[in-house]
């Protein structure tokens, strides 16, 4: 059984940064692709960065590139999305998720999902 816990949201104000945290077993969290996706209020669910379980490369959503960056730490069997010069239109439940296929990553496609963790950026 495949479990995701995201941490690490919270409150922050434009311009600051944040590190979510996506925690899952080692498998998981070294093998699967994993992606981090986000849902704003009243807005379709859309992919931010994923990583990829076979070569470790990456790619973001266009509204992100340069200000988050995805990256794994084996030995703690996590995935971070660090985010840094956050915008208020960043705010929504962040989500990550994982794809055990052996594909590259990609913000789409993805079978296990955690129960996410709340941003909110504002001032």
């Amino acid at each position: 059984q495949v479990q995701l816990v995201e941490s690490g949201g919270g409150l922050v104000q434009p311009g600051g940064s944040l590190r979510l945290s996506c925690t899952a077993s080692e498998f998981t969290a070294n093998f699967y692709n994993i992606g981090w996706f986000r849902q704003a209020p009243g807005k379709e669910r859309e992919g931010v960065s994923c990583i990829s379980g076979s070569d470790r490369s990456t790619s973001y959503a266009e509204s992100v590139k340069g200000r988050f960056t995805i990256s794994r730490d084996a030995a703690k069997n996590t995935v971070y999305l660090q985010m840094n010069n956050v915008k208020p239109e960043d705010t929504a439940v962040y989500y990550c998720a994982a794809d055990p296929s052996s594909r590259l990553c990609a913000l789409h496609g993805y079978d296990y999902w955690g129960q996410g963790t709340q941003v909110t950026v504002s001032s």
